[in-house]
């Protein structure tokens, strides 16, 4: 959590008074930091060789106009569809800057690909003779690499780990080393490899584990194109992202600087020149840059357990309700006009959503200060994978959204009008 209650309630009670928020519409509303989110960036990419190129995922955080920010920085976007893929064309970036990691490519995709340019990354070798076949009739700027599923087990969160003894995501690497080698043999427009291990819960010797599998790969196919064909075939390898964010006060996480210096010293040839380095760590940039605040409409106090209803819960939180036991978010609390709760009462609270099923709880007999109808409750690091999972269950409507610097409001998205969300629903 990088952002104290002080900063925050100083952000709610501003905005309220300027009337950014209506105290009656805007029952829940999401903000980022934009200092911070610039800063994440900032970090990743003074971390690497110039030449790298690094992208933020779509899918943790589609916002246009969080996006945006991300061209002046020089930094491009991971797709995993062709919607993702299309909104980052017309976001404005560059085909260069773009890298398709679709599991489910169709034809009609890999050719809308190959004609735009864009970097793509291929997840099977059944989708690898698939590429070979289209690009027989399509003149491609695009470059192209191959996923492979290093097979150096799983993290933490079941979920989010995608580099275990099976997975959709990629070629194992295990039973298939001789084919993979003989691929990059064959295929000369095949010049890059792609790894990733996971999203949270993955801890930085594991990301390692996984860099390290491919990097060995590269070395051993180039030295095998060299000697056979005279030239080096892998250009590039795209690292993934993966870097573990901290949402719990408790945990204790290394910094990006650190995992940097760490992989330089355990793979070396990973930062050679002779690589070009794709990163795509959309989490650890948008994470703890956002953070939601919703009112209090109800507080229900029992013998022997008290319940705060608010208006943000599994609609935004998915996997912290159905998971509770792998995803935590820090929560505090704002009085009616933003203000730190001053009190030194304080109750043991289950928190819950405004959806209609048992399981709607974003917190657990959390400890908090005294609450009261219309006071706001805070909950902390929601900038990534939150709103982008939004469910449409109870057709509920999206929160309206404001970007903050130090200096200035910017309302990104306003809250979805109950026409819009019906809209939805019709033809």
């Amino acid at each position: 959590m990088n952002l104290s209650i002080e900063q925050i309630a100083s952000i709610v009670s501003k905005s309220i008074k300027e009337k950014i928020i209506d105290a009656e519409k805007d029952t829940a509303v999401i903000f980022y930091n934009i200092n911070l989110l610039e800063n994440n960036a900032r970090t990743i990419a003074n971390c690497f060789p110039k030449n790298a190129m690094h992208t933020v995922a779509v899918k943790a955080n589609p916002l246009v106009n969080i996006l945006k920010k991300f061209i002046p920085l020089g930094f491009g976007v991971e797709v995993a569809s062709l919607p993702e893929l299309y909104l980052a064309i017309n976001i404005g970036f560059s085909p260069k800057k773009i890298v398709f990691d679709s599991p489910i490519k169709t034809r009609e995709e890999i050719k809308y690909a190959l004609n735009v340019g864009v970097h793509i990354n291929i997840n099977s070798l059944e989708e690898l003779e698939r590429v070979a076949i289209l690009k027989k009739n399509i003149k491609s700027k695009s470059t192209i690499g191959l996923r492979i599923n290093p097979q150096v087990g799983g993290g933490k969160i079941k979920a989010t780990s995608v580099a275990t003894k099976i997975s959709k995501f990629g070629v194992p690497i295990k039973t298939n080393r001789e084919k993979i080698i003989n691929y990059f043999l064959k295929y000369t427009w095949l010049t890059g490899l792609h790894v990733h291990i996971g999203s949270q819960g993955i801890s930085p010797n594991l990301l390692g584990k996984g860099i390290k599998k491919i990097v060995e790969l590269a070395e051993e196919i180039n030295q095998l194109t060299i000697s056979k064909q005279g030239k080096q075939r892998i250009d590039f390898l795209d690292i993934g992202g993966g870097f573990p964010v901290t949402y719990n006060l408790k945990e204790n996480v290394i910094s990006f600087k650190k995992f940097k210096k760490e992989l330089e010293n355990k793979i070396p040839n990973l930062f050679k020149s002779k690589y070009k380095i794709i990163s795509e760590y959309g989490r650890y940039i948008h994470a703890n840059a956002g953070w939601a605040v919703s009112r209090v409409e109800y507080v229900v106090i029992e013998k022997e357990y008290n319940i705060i209803t608010t208006h943000l819960g599994a609609d935004f939180l998915l996997r912290k309700a159905y998971n509770p036991e792998d995803w935590h978010h820090h929560i505090s609390v704002l009085d009616k006009n933003g203000n730190q709760k001053k009190t030194n009462k304080k109750k043991k609270y289950k928190i819950a959503g405004p959806l209609c099923f048992s399981g709607d709880f974003i917190a657990d007999d959390v400890m908090l200060p005294e609450v009261e109808v219309g006071d706001n409750i805070i909950i902390h690091d929601v900038g990534a994978y939150t709103l982008s999972m939004w469910s449409k269950y109870n057709s509920r409507q999206i929160p309206k959204v404001i970007a903050y610097t130090n200096k200035e409001f910017e309302i990104i998205k306003e809250r979805e009008s109950i026409n819009e969300t019906i809209k939805f629903w019709n033809k």
